[in-house]
């Protein structure tokens, strides 16, 4: 028998495998699993070139999945000065008045809609504090950003203009653009012209993005875009090291896209490295609450919100029929409870899908009716607990004041999902969110917010979003999500167990080891 790479023993180990559910000892061979039991179950594995950790009672579980974060994307959005720590109009203006100007401008990332109090978004809040600088804010939810007028000169925004994808140019009554800009098509106007960090910068920060968010017991995460340089940073990369997490990208398909750039999102699905490969494309059907583009049933309390991101959501459909029928999954972006119908509706019409199953990402707002056709059409809910943190019980938040009471109540329903036998896929969905597993682990078992009433998952089915459910939403439940002889060696060890520890101490647990593809990559 040829030697193991690496055993672990002194653990109880949650293997999520039906057929032997916990064991004590594992090992590993060639980046795969090759024996679960007890300790005389690997000792014969054991070799001169074996490494053998004593996990110490540790807890040992298939590796934790991030099932929607944006790894390579984010290093752009969290770019300059972090402000979501910002709770009001103060605290920000103070924050813009004392930033570092990177070439003259001032950029920052991650403000909370709550911070302006309800007034609207407008530079006339803002214009002081940079005296006169250049500015671009980043808004918490990646929709949305302020510019101060500097900026917006710069990029040569003078008034409304038309998109072929939801987005807008606030403007006031007098037609004098507010500085508010809706949606990527808007933002990237301005998000062109602000200084950006180098290559080189970029791919040492990835690779040290990468080490932390395993040092959070990550191993895999669901990467949902890939633009720029993604691919090539991601290689440059693995030409000195194995990524410490293993990534699955899916590039976005934008309104407009015609068949010929259908078949190139197909022809992408090939390309991959010794640790990430493409598969599956991201759509959007709408926006977010805060910014008014969430696709709702019924406008929200300013009007807005009943248009959908595709201007026509019929070719919506049919891109989702051209890449089903070339065996290509999806995953839309859909907030609303009118998006989430349309692409129910949509996965209905494709009738019988096989093993090809297709994504909803985010759902924020679910109406009775629409739950269980998610386990009838085999649609995986993909969700974020996280999120939660920027609503409030009381609704008092922007998010909830938009929606109403009625629609805020339905807020993030992860548990009704899951008892009525839906497939739900864990994540963070960073940066908007903190890419910490064990915040997502601990969240989604002590929700916040408006989805705190009566939400709350056990702590098995917790785990289960980022293991077992992750590894279905990614198409890989034969190779992944479970500790199993002949699966990846993607583990995950915890101090505590993840499952029987109160959620506040889940949040906090020590990571005593990570293992990617059969490499340790953290160790506490």
């Amino acid at each position: 028998m040829p030697a193991a790479d690496l055993v672990l023993t002194g653990s109880r180990v949650r293997t999520l495998d039906p057929a032997r559910p916990e064991a004590t000892a594992v090992a590993v061979k060639d980046g795969l699993i090759v024996a679960v039991g007890g300790e005389p179950d690997v000792q014969d594995w054991r070799g001169a070139g074996t490494e053998t950790v004593d996990l110490a009672g540790a807890t040992l579980t298939p590796g934790l999945v991030d099932s929607h974060s944006h790894p390579v994307w984010g290093l752009e959005m969290s770019t300059g000065l972090d402000l979501s720590a910002v709770r009001d109009l103060d605290a920000l203006r103070a924050a813009l008045a004392g930033a570092q100007r990177v070439e003259g401008w001032i950029v920052a990332w991650g403000l909370d809609h709550n911070a302006f109090g309800g007034r609207a978004v407008d530079r006339a809040l803002i214009e002081d504090a940079v005296a006169g600088a250049p500015a671009f804010i980043r808004l918490y939810d990646g929709h949305s950003a302020l510019a101060s007028g500097a900026a917006l000169q710069a990029a040569g925004i003078t008034g409304p203009r038309t998109f072929a994808q939801r987005s807008e140019i606030v403007c006031d009554a007098g037609g004098r653009p507010t500085g508010h800009l809706i949606e990527h098509a808007a933002m990237d106007l301005v998000g062109a012209i602000v200084p950006r960090p180098s290559y080189t910068e970029r791919r040492a920060r990835l690779g040290e993005l990468l080490s932390a968010m395993a040092a959070t017991g990550l191993t895999g995460a669901h990467v949902m875009d890939l633009g720029g340089d993604s691919l090539e940073l991601l290689a440059a990369v693995e030409e000195t090291r194995d990524l410490p997490v293993r990534l699955l990208l899916a590039p976005w398909c934008m309104p407009g896209a015609d068949t010929a750039e259908l078949d190139e999102l197909v022809g992408l699905q090939k390309q991959s490295g010794r640790l990430w490969r493409v598969g599956g494309v991201k759509f959007f059907m709408d926006g977010t609450v805060e910014g008014g583009t969430a696709w709702l049933e019924h406008a929200d309390c300013h009007g807005q919100g009943t248009e959908a991101f595709w201007p026509d959501p019929a070719a919506y459909t049919e891109a989702v029929r051209h890449l089903h029928t070339a065996g290509v999954r999806t995953a839309t972006h859909a907030i609303g409870d009118a998006a989430v119908r349309h692409v129910l509706d949509t996965v209905e019409s494709l009738g019988a899908g096989g093993r090809l199953r297709h994504r909803v990402e985010h759902i924020e707002t679910l109406p009775e009716d629409q739950i269980a056709r998610f386990a009838k059409l085999g649609v995986i809910a993909s969700m974020q607990p996280p999120h939660t943190a920027y609503t409030r019980a009381d609704h008092t938040d922007e998010w909830s004041k938009r929606l109403g009471d009625e629609r805020a109540a339905r807020a993030w329903r992860c548990r009704d999902l899951r008892d009525a036998g839906a497939v739900l896929a864990l994540g963070s969905d960073w940066p908007i969110a903190h890419y910490d597993a064990r915040q997502v682990l601990a969240t989604a078992r002590a929700p916040r917010g408006a989805a705190e009433a009566g939400r709350s998952l056990t702590g098995l089915m917790s785990l289960e979003g980022c293991t077992t459910h992750a590894a279905v939403a990614a198409g890989e439940q034969d190779v992944s999500g479970r500790i199993a002889p002949g699966l990846r060696a993607d583990l995950t060890a915890f101090g505590l167990d993840p499952v029987e520890a109160p959620a506040d101490e889940v949040a906090e647990a020590p990571v005593r080891l990570t293992v990617t593809g059969g490499k340790i990559t953290h160790r506490g």
